[in-house]
């Protein structure tokens, strides 16, 4: 039931984030307003799975596990992103590995910040 349901909710988010067009110089990251992504974080780790890239983001001096459309990003990066839909005890089989807490998101864009 849980994988269906983690399928759902993928699916979902990730299906307005396909319809929109990427900047070249960043595949996979969605083009969207800073406003319209009101979160920021620096990247830690980046795990590529196929179509979604999983990221291991420090906010406010606690870690956040975001998955999104698959996108290149490196440890340092500083990325925008929406708040997304949040689940519990995620098993993704792609990893074989269970994120206690996870976020869904569609749009992240890499931040003009500097580190």
């Amino acid at each position: 039931m849980k994988s269906t349901t983690a399928a759902l909710v993928l699916s979902a988010l990730f299906a307005s984030a396909a319809a929109l067009a990427a900047p070249p110089a960043h595949p996979g990251v969605a083009v969207a307003s800073e406003a319209a992504l009101p979160y920021k974080g620096k990247v830690v780790s980046a795990i590529d799975a196929g179509q979604y890239t999983y990221i291991e983001v420090l906010q406010d001096k606690k870690t956040l596990w975001l998955a999104a459309p698959a996108l290149a990003l490196k440890k340092g990066n500083i990325i925008r992103f929406e708040d997304g839909a949040e689940m519990s005890n995620f098993h993704s089989k792609t990893l074989n590995r269970t994120f206690p807490s996870i976020r869904f998101i569609s749009q992240v864009a890499l931040s003009k910040e500097k580190q």
